[in-house]
């Protein structure tokens, strides 16, 4: 999908994740240098926050997405192939985020863990940790069961999203149809996503270590409990 992601996310906050992170650094480490970036699929926040004058690293399990970014920053951003559960050789970082419902690709509770554990042994003392999730809420009722589909003139796709057998999963099932040439070519992909609840989120991230200094939704920067889209702001002290 990395050959149409960019096309299919043109319309992503990518500004409100930024300006998020910029506000919660400014309230709780306002000396932030350095920062991980999780999950960072082709850039795009990765590259507004360089421009920041932060020193980035991006880290991603898909190469292809990788070389998209590669090709797209100009600045010195570091760019590196790794399983965000199985971390390596990431360490003294300001601020570490994973941000556009990264952690729900993670189905396994265990993974889950693994990445929140990972997070807090590469940050710096006081260092944060800023992450989103999908509600089960939001899960629940505005992806499963439903069919999603676009045409432009040079890409379609139809995309349904079906219960998986693991409470708070969804399978997204993909058909993409992408213009090369004269023809079209179709790909399928499949997708799965996971939803916890907030309650175990947050015994996972005080486990690891951390002081859980806010939870907010949908980009507000104010305390909330529920929404669609659910932030937390992990301090290591």
């Amino acid at each position: 999908m990395a050959q149409v992601y960019d096309r299919l996310m043109a319309d992503a906050p990518y500004d409100q994740w930024k300006n998020f992170t910029t506000e919660m650094i400014r309230s709780y480490h306002p000396d932030t240098r350095s920062i991980l970036d999780l999950g960072c699929g082709t850039g795009e926040i990765t590259r507004r926050l360089r421009t920041d004058g932060y020193q980035l690293t991006g880290v991603d399990l898909s190469a292809e997405m990788l070389s998209i970014a590669e090709q797209k920053a100009t600045d010195d951003i570091q760019w590196l192939k790794q399983d965000i559960t199985r971390l390596e050789g990431l360490q003294h970082y300001d601020c570490v985020i994973s941000y556009c419902d990264v952690m729900n690709y993670l189905t396994e509770e265990s993974q889950v863990q693994a990445a929140i554990n990972n997070a807090y042994h590469a940050l710096n003392q006081n260092g944060l940790f800023l992450f989103d999730v999908h509600s089960k809420e939001h899960m629940e009722a505005h992806l499963m069961g439903e069919t999603f589909a676009e045409v432009y003139d040079d890409l379609s796709y139809v995309w349904f999203c079906d219960p998986g057998e693991e409470e708070g999963s969804v399978i997204h099932d993909l058909t993409f149809f992408v213009q090369q040439e004269d023809q079209y070519v179709r790909f399928d992909e499949q997708h799965e996503q996971r939803a916890y609840a907030a309650k175990d989120i947050i015994n996972w991230i005080e486990e690891a270590g951390f002081v859980l200094k806010r939870m907010t939704a949908d980009f507000d920067t104010q305390p909330k409990t529920d929404g669609n889209r659910l932030f937390f702001v992990c301090q290591k002290v």
